[in-house]
């Protein structure tokens, strides 16, 4: 009888660690708390908005910030009071593992049509999916107007999510494997890949794929996308498998090679990273670019990292605030919102926080 005990122990902890093993790569459940923090940067940075939802996107218009939470609302804060703004859709936010409402772009008329994108998960835990639906804003909510795509493959974990206006006036989707990692290589499936249309919702003529929103494919978990405002050049970052995480340029048609390679792999007719993080893990997130550098939000890494694109260099700009989702440039400003309360950070009381930092400051 005792044997019998001790082996079903045995399989007791074989099983838990499995499952422990399985969790989500991004996952660091060992770090401390957010902290007070003592460089002159760190020093300079104010939280702008406190106790947010699991916050993913940021977007602005005026001095009005519109930030998704996972859960299906919009956070609006306007001189740092929060207000939570409903979302009114025709098939109900599934927050399911990294699931939720997710991207949120606002039209580059919003000011005079009130109209907004967003991309969230919907479906059942047993058949994930996401969409990309046009919003109208009025009396302080939010209701779909219609949908512009749907039955994108989702998953637990891989949904992508981010989206952003070009500036060729296009819509840019970053959508995951699905953690199913062969799809990423199909440039027939949605999967792994950064999508393109237009704001009416239509795929542009000049796609590499004809009728296809595809761009670009052979992507694992594409969470940021920005452009260099003076060539136009797309850059994205991307979660890899067990570290190897990147930063890519993006052009059209491309093949960006996963899972056949990975971080400094090299194959022909793949394209291989900017930058990659080697056996350490960013888990990067969204992602900004001023004069010369890309600002990436780090979940895993737990700061906001700086990639000099002409030195090559990459290194923390501030730490210390716990997982950071999304980041905002808005002139010489960044803003930037942690992810403490999404179930893998651990937060502190007022968490989690918009945050505000200064990257020209007065000597």
């Amino acid at each position: 009888m005792k044997k019998r005990m001790i082996f079903c122990y045995a399989l007791i902890l074989i099983f838990a660690s499995g499952c422990i093993a399985k969790q989500e790569r991004e996952t660091n459940t060992n770090t401390p708390p957010a902290k007070e923090v003592t460089n002159s940067l760190e020093a300079s940075v104010e939280t702008v908005a406190e106790n947010l939802d699991v916050p993913w996107a940021i977007t602005k218009h005026n001095d009005t910030f519109y930030i998704t939470e996972r859960k299906g609302t919009i956070a609006r804060i306007s001189s740092g009071n929060i207000s939570r703004e409903s979302v009114k859709l025709n098939k109900a936010v599934l927050q399911y593992g990294e699931g939720g409402l997710l991207g949120l772009a606002l039209h580059p008329d919003f000011e005079e049509n009130k109209l907004a994108y967003a991309y969230h998960t919907y479906g059942t835990t047993e058949d994930v999916r996401n969409r990309l639906v046009l919003l109208k804003y009025a009396n302080g909510a939010w209701k779909e107007e219609r949908a512009l795509l749907e039955d994108i493959p989702g998953a637990i974990y891989h949904n992508g999510g981010r989206i952003a206006i070009g500036p060729d006036n296009m819509l840019y989707i970053t959508v995951g494997d699905a953690t199913t990692p062969e799809q990423a290589q199909n440039p027939s499936s949605l999967s792994g890949s950064i999508l393109r249309m237009e704001l009416d919702g239509s795929i542009p003529e000049d796609n590499p794929i004809p009728d296809s929103y595809v761009y670009s494919y052979g992507h694992r978990n594409p969470q940021g996308i920005a452009w260099n405002n003076t060539d136009g050049t797309l850059y994205e970052s991307e979660h890899g498998p067990s570290a190897k995480d990147e930063i890519n340029i993006i052009e059209a048609g491309n093949n960006y090679g996963w899972p056949i390679i990975t971080g400094s792999d090299e194959k022909n007719g793949m394209q291989s990273p900017l930058f990659q993080s080697g056996d350490r893990t960013w888990a990067p997130s969204g992602m900004v670019y001023f004069e010369g550098s890309l600002f990436v939000a780090s979940l895993r890494g737990e700061m906001i990292r700086q990639f000099e694109l002409e030195s090559k260099k990459e290194y923390p700009l501030v730490e210390n605030f716990g997982r950071v989702r999304d980041v905002l440039l808005d002139g010489e400003t960044l803003y930037a919102v942690t992810n403490n309360t999404d179930g893998r950070g651990n937060p502190i009381p007022t968490d989690d926080r918009l945050i505000k930092i200064p990257l020209k400051r007065e000597n």
